[in-house]
């Protein structure tokens, strides 16, 4: 009988390298070979029409996933943007709205939601998941802050700066004491099927943040390169998203690339001791 590792966080401790930070407008070169990807994105499996509600990450907005947008409903999936206009961190308006969404698109369709969240993006679909267990089928996460430690986010000074000016003069660490932040502060993961994708060159959120710990049978994490800012335009990223999304429901599978993606994945990131592989 197989057996499955347990799904563990990555060992990074502290901040991102700065080197990796210094490098995050590399983004825009990985936007640009975008195309370069046609052939990996064409061999992506095509979905099976049920809703995806996407969520942006801080200070983005829905224009920043035009190219996973475009990507997914493409491929056949019934694709939506949050509504909630520019991500400018936790909002009451937030807690109370995207869980009306994910009700809303789980009762005109007839079918659950499956969550995509970039950066903040992905700690938003988990508090909208934790009061939707109902409505939703799948979370995937990109290079998402969803693993929280006592000693608080091991983001880049900047970024964190950034955060108290514009949401919170307390920073992050005001938000994730919320009661509504209790599934991410207490590691308590959902019974969804969860896909962390991360990056080991992450310039914003390090691995062991954007990782987590869980049960084999639900959750994994999947090492992908490239920068924080790029998730968005990463072909490889946006071919996992398919693969992840293409599950079936209530028979979710951990990641398992073949053919195309496969061979990609395993030359520009391969296997890592904190990705939910079949042992």
């Amino acid at each position: 009988m197989q057996t499955r590792r347990a799904v563990t966080r990555h060992a990074h401790s502290g901040r991102p390298r700065a080197l990796h930070s210094l490098l995050e407008p590399r983004a825009l070169l990985e936007a640009a070979l975008l195309p370069a990807s046609l052939p990996l994105l064409a061999q992506a499996p095509r979905g099976d029409g049920h809703p995806v509600l996407l969520l942006p990450g801080f200070m983005a907005d829905e224009k920043s996933m035009i190219a996973l947008k475009l990507f997914l409903r493409n491929k056949g999936w019934d694709v939506h943007a949050w509504g909630l206009g520019r991500n400018l961190g936790f909002r009451s308006k937030h807690a109370s709205a995207l869980p009306q969404k994910i009700r809303y698109l789980h009762h005109v369709t007839g079918r659950k939601v499956s969550l995509v969240g970039w950066s903040l993006g992905g700690v938003f679909s988990l508090y909208g998941a934790e009061n939707t267990l109902d409505c939703v089928r799948s979370i995937v996460t990109l290079g998402s802050p969803v693993s929280v430690d006592a000693g608080g986010s091991q983001s880049p000074p900047a970024v964190r700066a950034l955060y108290r000016l514009v949401s919170h003069r307390l920073g992050p660490a005001a938000h994730v004491m919320q009661p509504r932040a209790k599934t991410l502060r207490e590691q308590r993961r959902l019974t969804i099927p969860t896909s962390c994708l991360y990056s080991l060159s992450d310039g914003v959120v390090p691995p062991q943040e954007a990782t987590i710990d869980g049960d084999p049978l639900l959750h994994e994490n999947i090492r992908v390169p490239g920068s924080h800012l790029g998730l968005g335009f990463n072909g490889i990223v946006l071919a996992i998203v398919a693969d992840r999304l293409a599950q079936p429901e209530g028979a979710w599978q951990p990641f398992t690339p073949r053919g195309l993606l496969g061979r990609v994945w395993r030359l520009t990131a391969g296997r890592d001791p904190a990705s939910a592989q079949a042992a």
